[in-house]
């Protein structure tokens, strides 16, 4: 099937063009499904987000670390970029987790100001 697309009317199309497209089209799909997410499943959805980032940070590091290790320079700073962008996804899925179930806790009343008889 794959092949087929690849070499549609008997030319073929860079593999990089035909990554390209699935990212692209990855991205639009992802849009989507985010903004039609009700804000009562916004929670469990970070925590999930945040799952699937810290699966994301080990393979960046490994990246980093095979580019330290006789690898290309390109696998070193595209790992960096991974660890960076994972990093500020988890803390922030954190972030917005937390205030999210700050509004669900019962806010405490003022104790009531005492009166002094004079």
């Amino acid at each position: 099937m794959i092949a087929a697309l690849i070499m549609a009317g008997g030319t073929a199309v860079s593999p990089f063009i035909f990554q390209f497209t699935i990212f692209v089209l990855a991205i639009f799909v992802g849009y989507y499904v985010v903004w039609s997410v009700t804000p009562a499943l916004h929670t469990p959805l970070m925590a999930v987000t945040n799952a699937i980032s810290s699966v994301i940070i080990v393979g960046a590091l490994i990246a980093v670390a095979a580019g330290t290790q006789g690898g290309s320079s390109l696998s070193t700073w595209t790992g960096v970029l991974a660890v960076a962008l994972c990093a500020v996804n988890i803390f922030g899925g954190f972030l917005v987790t937390q205030r999210m179930l700050a509004m669900y806790k019962k806010k405490e009343k003022p104790a009531p100001k005492k009166v002094e008889a004079k």
